[in-house]
């Protein structure tokens, strides 16, 4: 049985025939099912110049969902700070904050979540879109909610109204950057599954109790696609996998149903990527998704596990999660989490 609190990372997928208003719809009736099945926790994750993907504006996206539920908490799963002047974020979060009080995460990831030429055209300069200014733009970030950034500008709303904030990773850089500042962490072991454990020792070797947070306290990203059966989930698991070979090799596309993905000619090469990435991912019946989260926990010790699942039909996604919460966490309602769910 799980017993850490269990939260959704959603990109609202753009199902080939469906539209972007339709894939949108579902992220709501998703977030709507997941607050009343007891997840902590929904986040929506930023990329760009993807047709499969509709969640390129998270705090517009957030600002909906907040209004159309009223206790899960809603953040994203990030927003990519090289993409953004500070300034922006901190208005746009702090406004969120201040229209829904304790129930807005800002997810900060160091990738822009999308490629170089895209990345340019959001911030129309090379300058911070480097790698090496990520740390500043961070600080400067933190110092707009904090009222504590250097010079005249006041960030309003922001100032005072503070997000909870985290870091987001697929590497160590950021996970050794979240201990200094005694931030929560969040690891993307869902396409970096090789770096996951390196990444959450260096987290927790480098932490540094905070205003924020006393200890380190790490969450779990993984693709988590649950059916009745074993070979069901995989039927509906081949449509992530085609959009994620898709996308590698520079020619992303919106979803394909299971029919097409299952029509899809693989190579060898591309059916030993597809065997790679669901690697330490958990996909199959409740008994299976069980087993595999239960071994991914015992192996990372996470504090909390973040699920994702990119599956053709908004019911079959809705199913993969009330079967999760139901029948592999025992009930999420019932669980009576009191674990750290806030800043301080």
């Amino acid at each position: 049985m799980i017993d850490v609190p269990l939260s959704v990372l959603d990109v609202a997928p753009v199902a080939a025939g469906s539209t972007v208003g339709e894939a949108l719809r579902h992220t709501t009736e998703l977030a709507r099912r997941a607050e009343e099945l007891g997840y902590r926790r929904f986040w929506v994750a930023e990329h760009h110049n993807m047709p499969a993907i509709a969640s390129s504006a998270p705090a517009v996206l957030i600002a909906h969902l907040a209004a159309h539920t009223s206790t899960i908490r809603l953040g994203s799963g990030g927003v990519m700070l090289p993409n953004h002047a500070p300034l922006v974020v901190a208005e746009q979060f702090g406004t969120l904050e201040a229209l829904h009080p304790g129930r807005i995460d800002l997810g900060i990831g160091r990738a822009p979540g999308t490629d170089q030429v895209t990345a340019l055209a959001l911030r129309r300069t090379m300058e911070g879109l480097s790698a090496e200014g990520f740390p500043r733009e961070l600080a400067d970030l933190m110092g707009y909610f904090t009222g504590e950034h250097a010079g005249p500008i006041v960030a309003t709303p922001g100032r005072g109204e503070q997000p909870q904030v985290w870091l987001l990773g697929s590497s160590g850089f950021s996970a050794q950057l979240a201990g200094l500042l005694g931030l929560p962490f969040s690891f993307a072991h869902h396409f970096s599954a090789q770096h996951t454990l390196p990444a959450l020792a260096l987290y927790r070797q480098h932490f540094r109790p905070s205003r924020w947070l006393s200890e380190p306290y790490a969450m779990v990203a993984v693709n988590a696609i649950c059916a009745e059966t074993d070979e069901r989930a995989q039927w509906l698991a081949g449509p992530s996998a085609l959009a994620f070979l898709k996308l590698r090799s520079g020619r992303p596309q919106p979803l394909a149903s299971p029919e097409e993905a299952a029509a899809y000619p693989y190579t060898a090469a591309e059916r030993e990527f597809v065997v790679q990435r669901r690697e330490g991912q958990a996909m199959g019946s409740p008994e299976t998704v069980g087993r595999q989260l239960t071994e991914l926990l015992a192996r990372t010790g996470a504090d909390e596990l973040m699920l994702t699942s990119m599956v053709y039909d908004g019911a079959d996604r809705v199913r993969s999660f009330e079967l999760v919460a139901e029948k592999v966490a025992g009930g999420l309602r019932r669980q009576g989490w009191t674990g750290w769910t806030g800043q301080g």
